[in-house]
């Protein structure tokens, strides 16, 4: 799981590994990391949480990532991609690309791509995409993915949470009849530290609305279903919110535009096409 050191995060990671799961957390942050590990580690009763040490804003990272995991293990039954980012102003990656659309999906359509092999090796496995509501405002400009021309912090949070739902349906058709199957969810307004580390002079608007959001462990209960329920065992290219199957967007649904902005995804991380 991706961004386990803090929010829906931690709690997922804490959630599974209460049900006995083995726990492999990435953190961008060592300290953090180990921190939310050794918390998660007494609060489960579970030795069997692990860190792993990832960078979403580097595609190097990224790689070096799936191949320190892939050193370490030779099954994976879930893979939750979870971490995110909200960047008020426009900046660039390591890698020359838009920030949050990098971390928060070129890097995990990357991530998700590379452990797809050991995936398939495992089934049945599943893969778990955290979006959010936010993707019924998004729109994709393939001809202006980099929001070069008229950035918005939300038009750009909004436009990677709707490419995240379109990477779970187009993936989620690649992968039929393997056992593997691919759900994306809304978690629900949870506080979180997202908003609060992203907003910069207006920090103090993310403490206000905690007063009124959910909180992370409740906010951890959707990815624990899908991860673990077998209800689901078998459902795949859904979108759910509060552990129900919903509609997402009209747009999210446009076939012609997910296998597009595949082929787009696979230039911009390096990947082959097919």
């Amino acid at each position: 799981m991706t961004g386990a050191n803090s929010g829906i995060g931690k709690e997922t990671a804490a959630g599974l590994a209460e049900l006995g799961a083995t726990v492999v957390m990435v953190c961008r942050n060592r300290e953090r990391g180990e921190a939310a590990m050794a918390d998660i580690r007494k609060r489960s009763g579970s030795d069997s949480v692990e860190l792993l040490l990832a960078n979403l804003a580097s595609f190097e990272s990224v790689r070096a990532l799936a191949n320190e995991f892939l050193g370490k293990h030779d099954a994976m039954h879930v893979l939750i991609n979870n971490a995110g980012v909200v960047a008020v102003r426009r900046s660039v990656t390591v890698d020359g690309f838009e920030t949050t659309l990098q971390v928060d999906y070129l890097s995990h359509f990357l991530l998700t791509n590379l452990l797809l092999g050991l995936l398939k090796r495992s089934a049945p496995s599943r893969i778990i995409n955290v979006s959010s509501a936010s993707h019924y405002g998004g729109h994709l400009n393939l001809e202006d993915l980099q929001m070069k021309k008229r950035y918005g912090v939300m038009k750009a949070y909004s436009r990677a949470k709707l490419a995240q739902v379109l990477f779970t349906y187009e993936l989620s058709r690649r992968l039929e009849g393997t056992g593997v199957t691919v759900n994306c969810l809304h978690p629900g307004a949870v506080a979180t530290n997202i908003w609060k580390t992203s907003l910069g002079p207006f920090a103090f608007l993310g403490n206000v609305s905690r007063l009124f959001l959910l909180s992370p462990k409740a906010g951890a209960e959707t990815p624990v279903y899908l991860a673990s329920s077998a209800e689901v065992e078998v459902v795949t290219g859904k979108y759910f919110d509060s552990k129900r199957e919903r509609k997402s967007s009209a747009e999210s649904y446009d076939g012609e535009l997910a296998r597009r902005l595949w082929v787009e995804s696979a230039r911009m991380t390096g990947l082959p096409v097919d």
